[in-house]
């Protein structure tokens, strides 16, 4: 099976949801976990030796980092679905790249990948698809500058990016001034060829899947709470030793057929196989406090990270209010939780989403709109998101949904349409690659009806 990224824009395709006659029901998984994915890939590529990596998501984000950290000297290999090996080329050893490299629409890949550029001496020239080259790559780009490297960018440093590392890079002591895992991830990466201390201090704890994978492969990390955030210090120039992986299934992406669950009527599923990080599970949480019927079940670690099953259930939900500190362990969630509220009881609000602007598409735009054509009443305060609930009662459906080349505002509106009263179209679902293979079928097999618009 042919697993390359696609190297040109794709035909729009279109999708339908329709609401259907009986319940969902059944026991999956979900695609591998793609923040751990893109990392397993890149510290294995940073390691000496041979790492081997169960579960890797194989979407085209993910396969966007396996192709960069080929043309940077690793050996990424495919063995069978979801079974990879890299062999690395020793931390401060990647080569320098002979042609462009291409992120697809990958943020993340892009983000992390300017960290580990910056401090190995070789040029670089980053692009990616025209929603990825929209995207503001300053709030990395400035940070990074203070060790050494050098970007030349469009406006806002936009892509495409070039960038001239440096051979020796100064440790940074950072304080970042939006949480952010990607910027926090890219200085830490960046700080692995410097000598000393590199530190990053966060405002609110973001998802450490960096921190948690630099342990895992030999490097000296610590953490300290400070409030609502941390402060991480790596110590520089680690010995990186391959180490096996096994990537847990995608919190963000076990969060569209929860939600499927809990507005179609009756129905009930299990999701084996997620990932629980504490700091991934900000959705999970706000679920239970509007009164979802959802357990974790076969709780265990794997791989350094915590792994659960989930049941869901269906059933009445009341209005939410999620607070600002919430939101960067649920930053990805927010489309689709907007989707249950549409169907709760109650006006809910979700505050501080300030950072859902500079997503694949202005996600807090994007997801009123999908609300609003669909005849949900719904309002932007600032930063804040103020949905007024149906009381359990069917929202009206009917539109079409203008999706920004983003595949959670498209996953999301496909999830809408199983509950509403009329059934609801995505101007385009091939982005929905991206991040969830199969995500269509996926949900098929539940028994959701999803068509070809």
């Amino acid at each position: 099976m042919d697993h390359s990224p696609k190297t040109a824009q794709t035909a729009a395709q279109p999708l339908t949801s329709r609401p259907g006659t009986t319940p969902l029901a059944g026991q999956i998984r979900v695609p591998g976990d793609k923040s751990i994915s893109h990392r397993a890939l890149m510290f294995g590529a940073l390691a000496d030796g041979e790492t081997r990596i169960t579960g890797l998501l194989e979407g085209e984000d993910v396969l966007r980092t396996a192709d960069a950290m080929r043309a940077l000297g690793a050996d990424v290999t495919q063995l069978g679905a979801g079974q990879w090996h890299v062999r690395g080329q020793g931390r401060g050893r990647l080569q320098e790249p002979k042609d462009v490299l291409d992120m697809g629409n990958s943020g993340t890949a892009a983000r992390l990948i300017c960290g580990i550029l910056a401090s190995h001496p070789i040029f670089a020239v980053l692009t990616g698809d025209g929603s990825l080259r929209s995207r503001p790559m300053k709030r990395v780009t400035d940070p990074l500058s203070g060790i050494g490297a050098r970007f030349a960018g469009r406006a806002g440093g936009r892509l495409p990016l070039a960038i001239e590392g440096t051979a020796t890079p100064t440790p940074l002591v950072y304080r970042l001034p939006v949480a952010s895992a990607q910027v926090k991830s890219a200085i830490l990466l960046a700080g692995l060829n410097a000598e000393g201390e590199t530190v990053v201090e966060e405002p609110e704890a973001t998802r450490d899947h960096t921190e948690n994978m630099l342990r895992h492969f030999g490097a000296t990390v610590s953490v300290e709470v400070q409030g609502h955030g941390r402060v991480v210090r790596l110590v520089g120039k680690p010995r990186l030793t391959a180490a096996d992986i096994v990537v847990p299934g995608d919190p963000s992406s076990a969060a569209f057929p929860i939600i499927a669950v809990l507005i179609v009527p009756g129905s009930a599923v299990t999701i084996d196989n997620v990932g629980l990080n504490p700091l991934r599970t900000g959705l999970f949480t706000t679920l239970q406090e509007m009164g979802a019927d959802l357990t974790v079940a076969n709780e265990r670690i794997e791989g350094g990270e915590p792994v659960g099953d989930l049941i869901i259930r269906a059933g009445a939900l009341q209005a939410v209010e999620v607070p600002r500190s919430r939101v960067p362990s649920m930053v990805d969630e927010f489309p689709v939780l907007a989707v249950a509220a549409a169907f709760a009881s109650g006006t809910s609000r979700f505050r501080g989403l300030s950072e859902l602007r500079v997503k694949e598409s202005d996600r807090l735009t994007a997801t009123a709109a999908l609300l609003s054509v669909n005849g949900v009443s719904v309002e932007i305060e600032g930063d804040d998101l103020v949905i007024h609930g149906s009381g359990g009662k069917p929202p009206a459906g009917g539109g079409k949904v203008e999706t920004h080349m983003d595949h959670r505002i498209a996953m999301s509106a496909l999830v809408l349409g199983l509950g509403t009263a009329a059934p609801v179209t995505v101007d385009d679902a091939a982005f929905i690659e991206t991040s969830f293979p199969h995500f269509a079928d996926l949900m098929r097999g539940l028994g959701a009806d999803i068509v070809s618009a």
